[in-house]
């Protein structure tokens, strides 16, 4: 089904989730280690407020929280539990721009829309990092930077392309050689790096539940396993009918991402599911400790298929790689990470993995986040490729004021009312069976 035009008055459009298959939440180390929970009852009654959030994750609880501070009555609706989407399964690396390099991106969207969106992400971390100061969210904060690692020689090529292009821009990035980065990983496995000490780690999913906590504080209504079923405009306003309830509402922002499920009514643009999973050892020893990621760095590599790795508040190794789990390759993806760990850290092989868990990663055909703008009370936002935390944070904020005040240009990209891409689910077999076939051999002695 395509995306044709705005929503009309009244028109009702099919809507299409993803359809596929998730882990629980319960799964993951950060579900483990949360050290916060939000009471957030469902929803039961007939109510109405000025700004309804559709989704309990990074964009949705920034919205409803920039939205209640300035004194709106914000209600949040969350099929399942703050933070159960990509939020609370991502790795946690807070970094500065987006997965494309600033070039690319100005390819994309020209060079003044370009500039200005590298711009505002490029201090997406600080924003994040603030926003936990502010708000004094226990999400292990780790603001020591990030490490984009090369796996072989021939990622230097890539690595020295990004400094060169994010340097000219100013940004107080850093070009590590091979015995450099090898330093700083721990590892013989990295060929050089690239540093950026605008980034860092977090907890992601005590993020999350710590933004809802905030937004709750500063008055916005939130409500858990309380799914939108169905939407619609009638007068002006929208409606939006849940299990149990129903809320009218002046303003609208839906932030599904990756885990939109059907509502009857809006159409949710497509995106193309790629799937990440990871596993985390038990705390490592002082002597473990002492050898690798010194500096708590987060890290993440240069290969097609990637592979990421990092420290908790625990001294836990992370480690983690493109794939989903639960399906026909999930024993070629968790061979791999055993043979991955080994490689990597001699010291961690034969550790045992306590927690195995998989997320979903709402990507776009350029790689880009999007806005969708129904009507002049109406965004989405879609499609942040992997990087969640920065533009999420950002994007949710400012959609929160870009409703309010009706000025659209304070969003960090034009807003769209068309998007399609075709043949989204076939993009998604071909990830994963690369994923597969590339950790069914990568690896082996």
């Amino acid at each position: 089904m395509r995306w044709a035009k705005p929503l009309d008055q009244g028109k009702m459009i099919a809507f299409h989730g993803s359809g596929q298959m998730t882990s629980n939440i319960s799964d993951s180390l950060w579900f483990d280690t949360c050290a916060e929970r939000v009471v957030a009852p469902a929803l039961t009654a007939e109510v109405c407020t000025d700004l309804l959030v559709i989704g309990g994750g990074y964009t949705g609880l920034s919205a409803a929280l920039k939205a209640a501070e300035s004194g709106t009555s914000v209600r949040v609706i969350e099929a399942k539990t703050f933070g159960f989407g990509g939020s609370g399964r991502n790795v946690g690396l807070a970094n500065a721009g987006l997965w494309l390099p600033p070039n690319d991106i100005n390819a994309v969207l020209g060079i003044e829309a370009g500039e200005r969106l590298t711009r505002i992400l490029g201090k997406a971390p600080a924003d994040v990092f603030d926003t936990i100061s502010r708000y004094d969210i226990a999400c292990e904060p780790v603001q020591n930077g990030t490490l984009h690692c090369a796996h072989a020689a021939s990622g230097m090529v890539e690595l020295e392309n990004r400094y060169q292009q994010l340097a000219a821009r100013g940004a107080p990035v850093q070009v590590l050689d091979q015995a450099q980065a090898q330093a700083r990983v721990g590892s013989d496995q990295v060929f050089g790096a690239l540093f950026d000490p605008r980034a860092g780690t977090i907890q992601p999913l005590a993020y999350a539940v710590g933004l809802a906590r905030a937004a709750q504080n500063a008055g916005a209504i939130l409500h858990e396993r309380s799914a939108a079923l169905d939407i619609e405009k009638i007068g002006g306003k929208w409606r939006v009918q849940t299990p149990k309830g129903r809320i009218t509402a002046e303003a609208l922002v839906v932030a599904t991402n990756g885990y939109a499920i059907p509502i009857q009514g809006v159409q949710t643009p497509k995106i193309i599911p790629v799937h990440y999973f990871q596993a985390a050892t038990d705390p490592l020893t002082p002597d473990q400790r002492a050898q690798i990621l010194l500096n708590q760095e987060g890290c993440w590599d240069t290969a097609m298929v990637m592979s990421s790795w990092r420290l908790d508040a625990s001294g836990r190794m992370i480690i983690g790689g493109m794939g989903q789990l639960g399906h026909f390759g999930q024993g070629a993806h968790l061979g791999w990470l055993k043979r991955k760990l080994a490689k990597m850290f001699p010291l961690l092989a034969g550790a045992s993995l306590q927690h195995t868990w998989f997320g979903r990663i709402a990507m776009t055909e350029e790689y880009l986040p999007k806005i969708i703008q129904l009507d002049d009370t109406a965004l989405i936002s879609f499609g942040y490729s992997g990087r969640g935390i920065g533009p999420g944070t950002v994007f949710g904020a400012a959609m929160a004021k870009a409703l309010l005040s009706g000025d659209m240009s304070v969003l960090p990209r034009a807003p769209t009312r068309h998007h399609n891409i075709p043949h989204a689910g076939l993009r998604q077999v071909y990830y994963e069976t690369g994923a597969t076939l590339t950790h069914l051999v990568k690896d082996r002695v």
